[in-house]
């Protein structure tokens, strides 16, 4: 079975530097065997990926921002515990998106990092999820999403 970082590799993804808290929290706490990361944004190499879906961006956007979110996570959870493969269950991910009050598609969006996560992680990639529409995030950006992981 492939691992995590070879998974990585065949999608063609590095990981980024992992993304430092913007305010009073850090970024990850481990107790136990769960791994909590912080809401991780729609920022990218480009930059900050900005908007409102159903306003000035469209689904197919804001899966790509949700995507964005989905490799900020994992390399939070590289940056908590080094190896991928110590992940041994993606537990829950809350996501949040900045959206207009008639987009409706808060799930399909989420899915940009929910598939990422069966992508990398295989099977233990699936997970109990939240996904709720906010009328404005953190510094603008179009999604936000936290994760609770178990590692062993």
């Amino acid at each position: 079975m492939p691992t995590p970082e070879a998974n990585l590799a065949a999608l063609g993804i590095t990981l980024p530097e992992p993304m430092a808290a913007i305010a009073n929290y850090v970024p990850f706490v481990i107790t136990g065997n769960q791994l909590y990361i912080s809401g991780q944004v729609s920022a990218g190499a480009d930059g900050r990926v900005l908007g409102r879906l159903g306003d000035d961006m469209q689904l197919a956007a804001g899966q790509a921002a949700a995507r964005l979110c989905a490799i900020n996570l994992i390399a939070q959870c590289k940056a908590a515990v080094g190896d991928l493969t110590r992940i041994k269950q993606v537990v829950k991910l809350g996501g949040f998106v900045n959206a207009h009050p008639e987009f409706t598609d808060i799930p399909q969006v989420i899915n940009g990092c929910s598939n990422l996560m069966v992508e990398v992680f295989g099977e233990i990639g699936r997970h109990a999820r939240s996904a709720v529409a906010s009328p404005v995030l953190p510094l603008g950006v179009a999604v936000e999403i936290d994760g609770v992981f178990e590692i062993g």
